[in-house]
């Protein structure tokens, strides 16, 4: 069984050598973020998180466009928030960009707040489910009849198609009840923040059955950091430096800067923060010191390639086939994961299978 490792292209102005040291070379940019997708692709990811800071960084759907061009193998995993575009348009946009891309586009879905919005968590998550379910209608090439809270249209679907005629695979992630519940509903792959191997497991039973109970299965994704060296003391040494200028208040700010900082899944990465040792790991291999300067994501895998990637094929074991990892700074990083963990895994892009997510077996 093969699984889907992807990179982080760092669009969202959260690339450093150090968290809370802003360097002017390392903010998103067309030429460093570029820099970044070109190399993981030449170090055989099979795919790439294009994230959206909204008020941070560049655009990812731009960015998507350009690169497209620029790439020939790997996957563009770009994100969209709900709310940002009329339904229809972003459909459009999926579809001219999946085929600028040869077929190899994937969406995230965000369904964080707007800047300036205020709406609460349940009626996000019942607008994110409009969206999805209007999307993968007209991204099938069906007519859609919507008239709900957010989203009321009714006509036919585009006349540009993705190369496959399907919607796209769309990830998305979320802890809350009702990000899970969306996710049961309406994802492809649902993705999640570090956690122990336990509380992981405790939610892919959960969201599993979630989705059985809408007829449908899911794959599973799992974002996190990595921090890989030679021996496991040099990995170690290296992550203590990336937080070694951090203090607390300018960590705060950082965290503070996140439209989603007071999601439930920022609390659990918190809490897992709050759970760990002295050192900062929560368990073997699992640090949370970098948590400290950033919002969301907040743990990395730190270790020798040996100890990555058996804590790796740990969360395999629990059921997660797709990875999105990332390092700081994530040029320099993604050459050693990308040397050194990578080919070691069994990996390719996940199959887009039609049907698998109505209960079918892929």
């Amino acid at each position: 069984m093969t699984c889907e490792v992807s990179w982080f292209a760092a669009l969202c102005d959260d690339d450093y050598e150090q968290l809370g040291v802003v360097d002017p070379a390392r903010l998103s940019s067309w030429e460093h973020c570029g820099a970044i997708v070109a190399e993981a692709e030449a170090r055989g990811f099979d795919n790439v998180l294009l994230p959206s800071g909204y008020a941070l960084g560049i655009d990812a759907v731009a960015f998507a466009g350009g690169i497209a061009a620029r790439t020939d193998r790997i996957r563009l995993l770009v994100a969209m928030r709900c709310g940002e575009l009329w339904v229809p348009q972003m459909a459009r946009q999926i579809a001219t960009l999946d085929r600028m891309a040869g077929g190899r586009l994937t969406v995230n879905i965000i369904s964080s707040e707007m800047p300036g919005e205020v709406l609460d968590g349940p009626a996000r998550y019942r607008r994110t489910a409009e969206t999805m379910a209007v999307l993968r209608t007209l991204l099938d090439g069906r007519p859609v009849h919507a008239d709900g809270e957010f989203v009321r249209v009714d006509l036919e679907p585009p006349r540009i198609t993705t190369v496959s005629g399907r919607c796209p695979p769309l990830y998305f992630g979320g802890l809350s009840e009702g990000a899970r519940e969306v996710a049961a509903a309406h994802a492809d792959v649902y993705l999640m923040w570090p956690d122990t191997l336990d509380r992981v497991a405790e939610v892919i039973a959960d969201v599993t059955a979630r989705a059985a109970r809408h007829g449908r299965r899911l794959r599973f994704g799992y974002r996190v950091h990595v921090v890989v060296r030679p021996t496991e003391a040099e990995a170690r040494a290296a992550a203590a430096h990336i937080v070694a200028a951090l203090d607390d208040a300018t960590g705060a700010a950082i965290r503070a800067r996140s439209l989603d900082s007071a999601s439930t899944g920022v609390r659990r990465q918190a809490e897992l923060r709050g759970g760990a040792a002295d050192d900062g790991f929560v368990e073997e291999h699992l640090w949370t010191g970098i948590g400290r300067g950033r919002s969301g994501c907040g743990a990395a895998i730190v270790g020798d390639p040996d100890q990555v990637v058996a804590k790796l094929e740990a969360y395999r074991a629990l059921g997660i086939d797709a990875f999105i990892l990332s390092g700081y700074p994530h040029l320099e990083e993604c050459r050693r994961v990308g040397e050194w963990v990578l080919p070691r895994l069994a990996h390719g892009p996940l199959p887009v299978t039609p049907g698998y997510t109505d209960g079918s077996s892929p």
